[in-house]
């Protein structure tokens, strides 16, 4: 048995083509997001996100991963940048909020990507890090994350390594905390009550001595 599930492990990294080519075929190919950004997972989210933007009275918020939309459909920002880095999912994401001036969408290039052009507020990575599998674009995508944000962060990942012996390859749990660049704390860790379906956690990071957001 283990034997087999060895050569099923080699066999999928064999056909995984990487991560941004692996969510590019994806989505051009009709998939979406997964199942956390519908249902249960996605209004609890969308829950705990609403509410962080109105108390902090939030105006801009970048969401580096933005997918095929189906999150954003439940979210409450005054002003909203998407970025993703499968062009079929921007497409998507322009062509299913067209009427709403509120939000734009562009394709992200983590090798090209300069973030003085997308300052927020806040910027949001929702279950996004556990995909990003090779190191440098994991290593850039913590960077851009950090560098986009005059104040706050929100990132609901989880921040324990894999446990499944790699044979997802599009899949990559990793302890992300201690990658968060200088400069910021934790404000809050939320514990997920729907751990049952998702290993992710809010984790709520805030800008050592960042000026206060004028409303």
């Amino acid at each position: 048995m283990q034997s087999f599930q060895k050569l099923q492990i080699k066999f999928r990294k064999w056909r995984y083509p990487g991560g941004i080519a692996y969510w590019e075929r994806r989505y051009a190919s009709g998939g979406n997001s997964g199942s956390g950004s519908s249902g249960v997972l996605a209004a609890y989210k969308a829950e705990i996100v609403n509410q962080f933007v109105k108390k902090q009275g939030i105006q801009s918020v970048l969401e580096l991963g933005c997918g095929d939309g189906q999150q954003l459909q439940l979210a409450q920002y005054p002003q909203y940048t998407g970025l993703d880095v499968s062009p079929s999912s921007i497409e998507t994401c322009k062509r299913v909020f067209s009427s709403d001036a509120t939000k734009k969408f562009d394709l992200y290039d983590p090798f090209q990507f300069i973030p003085t052009g997308y300052q927020s507020n806040m910027s949001l990575s929702m279950e996004v890090i556990f995909h990003l599998t090779e190191e440098n674009t994991y290593q850039l995508y913590l960077k851009h994350l950090f560098s986009c944000a005059q104040q706050w962060v929100v990132i609901f990942a989880s921040n324990t390594d894999d446990s499944t012996g790699g044979i997802f390859p599009h899949f990559k749990p990793r302890q992300f905390l201690p990658d968060i660049p200088p400069g910021w704390e934790l404000h809050q860790h939320l514990p997920n009550p729907h751990f049952d379906i998702s290993i992710s956690e809010f984790f709520i990071f805030e800008k050592r001595n960042a000026p206060e957001i004028r409303q």
